[in-house]
């Protein structure tokens, strides 16, 4: 095993209209090791400048934001950047909002009410694979 400091594997970008739950979110992450949070949006237009400037490994999205849907996010941004991975993290977590992120791109859907925590699980997945 290599004892040099961690390098981050994982660059996460945040998008979330609440400074609240964003504030969290980023306490959450940087806890994670190989996780780097590389940008904070809560915007359509900030959160596509911001991912598309930054190329994230992942980005944790709400589908509230300040100026419309999350889902607009993820039709800009998945076609020009198919590598970034999309997990989703709403109180709107309705069967058909799923269906609709899942098809535009998202790679996880995950409910802000009772599976918030389990947002620090994929991410650690997700950093675990790009060794």
């Amino acid at each position: 095993m290599n004892n040099a400091p961690s390098e981050a594997r994982n660059h996460v970008f945040i998008v979330e209209d609440s400074t609240a739950i964003r504030e969290r979110l980023a306490a959450l992450l940087r806890d994670i090791e190989g996780v780097s949070i590389v940008g904070e949006a809560d915007s359509i237009r900030a959160a596509v400048e911001g991912i598309l400037r930054t190329r994230p490994e992942s980005v944790v999205l709400d589908i509230q934001l300040l100026d419309g849907s999350g889902v607009e996010v993820l039709r800009e941004v998945c076609p020009r950047a198919p590598e970034v991975v999309f997990v989703v993290l709403t109180n709107h977590a309705h069967a058909q909002y799923r269906r609709i992120c899942m098809e535009a791109g998202a790679s996880h859907f995950l409910d802000k009410s009772t599976e918030f925590g389990k947002i620090k699980d994929v991410i650690t997945g997700l950093g675990a694979t790009r060794h």
